[in-house]
């Protein structure tokens, strides 16, 4: 009992001293504040604020709400957060934060163009913490557009520690979220022509997980993802073989077989739509095949794969003129893969047979 008093006082003075303080000394405090409470517990952060930590919680609440347009201390703030938000028995800061829309704040520092990226994968960590504490939570965060918020994150980002914290979190509210699930893996394949080959992958490696869990597959993936085979990066590929792959056991099969056959024979408005740096004089001499030859390349690559791993999907092919399109592809002198990927998958026996 006797320790309680000096306790409360301490507590009074740092509370006093945040209240009067400058942006800088409110600095000082969070620093200390991150750096003394790592993986602490709920009730361990009482004890430290001399069970008066709610009132530390609520001004860093309050001054984030009022300062996260401009940025500043915004890291730290977000880091004071995820302490708070992610402490075992610590649900009650959880609603505290919730209660004055603290959701919406985070997903609003992801949208804002004058943030800094490690600002935005450290609001992905602190909605993690939220996500992470049951369904109901990640149920919240998508009825307040995050899925939408998130994906445009990842679509825009240039930071691969923030991409990767927003295909965390997707992921993460694609698991054990029924009402949702479908959301996540349509906004996924929102990302697959994304600007940002990284996107791309992620979008691409996370559908893998998520197709799963959703079960049926729709039909919108599939152009999004053939137009893919055109990525001159091997991530990118690798990624949407491997997809490619796991929806032949899906009833878009016979779509995906059909868009891969006809990828072999480039249209001819494909083959005069060269990318405006391959015709730039004052661009080095790329020597960089047309996506259109890549993407020909990729497919018959996978119909290779394929039919080597399935008979009746091999049979499926054979009707749809398969064996004519690769004869077109080996016949492309304008690209050696080509030539080199058609003839691999042409001696594939149960294509010959």
């Amino acid at each position: 009992m006797s320790s309680t008093g000096p306790a409360i006082s301490s507590v009074n003075s740092l509370l006093s001293e945040w209240d009067k303080g400058s942006k800088v000394v409110r600095a000082r405090i969070l620093a200390d504040f991150v750096n003394r409470n790592q993986a602490k517990t709920g009730p361990e952060l009482e004890s430290e604020f001399a069970q008066a930590a709610s009132l530390f919680l609520t001004r860093i609440t309050a001054w984030l709400r009022l300062s996260y347009m401009v940025g500043t201390c915004l890291n730290l703030q977000l880091q004071a957060l995820t302490i708070f938000l992610s402490a075992s028995s610590g649900h009650k800061f959880l609603a505290e934060f919730l209660e004055v829309g603290g959701v919406l704040t985070l997903l609003e520092i992801l949208g804002l163009k004058q943030a800094k990226e490690d600002d935005k994968a450290q609001a992905l960590r602190v909605l993690m913490c939220i996500a992470n504490s049951g369904r109901k939570y990640k149920e919240l965060i998508c009825e307040s557009y995050g899925i939408r918020a998130i994906a445009e994150c990842l679509a825009r980002s240039r930071s691969e520690e923030t991409q990767e914290c927003a295909r965390t979190a997707l992921q993460t509210l694609a698991q054990g979220n029924p009402k949702f699930e479908n959301q996540v893996y349509k906004g996924l394949i929102a990302l697959l022509p994304a600007s940002s080959p990284k996107a791309q992958q992620m979008a691409a490696q996370t559908l893998r997980i998520v197709q799963k869990i959703v079960g049926q597959a729709n039909p919108s993936i599939v152009d999004p993802l053939v137009t893919l085979l055109k990525s001159y990066h091997l991530e990118v590929q690798f990624e949407v073989i491997e997809l490619i792959k796991d929806l032949m056991e899906y009833d878009v099969q016979d779509q995906l077989l059909l868009s891969l056959v006809s990828a072999l024979v480039p249209r001819k408005d494909e083959l005069l739509k060269r990318p405006e740096i391959l015709d730039d004089p004052s661009a080095p001499d790329l020597k960089r095949p047309l996506p259109v030859f890549i993407q020909q390349a990729s497919a018959a690559k996978v119909i290779g794969i394929l039919v080597k791993e399935s008979r009746p999907i091999a049979e499926k092919l054979i009707q749809l003129r398969c064996v004519h399109n690769l004869m077109v592809a080996m016949g492309n002198e304008d690209h050696a893969d080509s030539q080199r990927q058609a003839s691999i998958t042409l001696e594939v026996r149960s294509l010959s047979s």
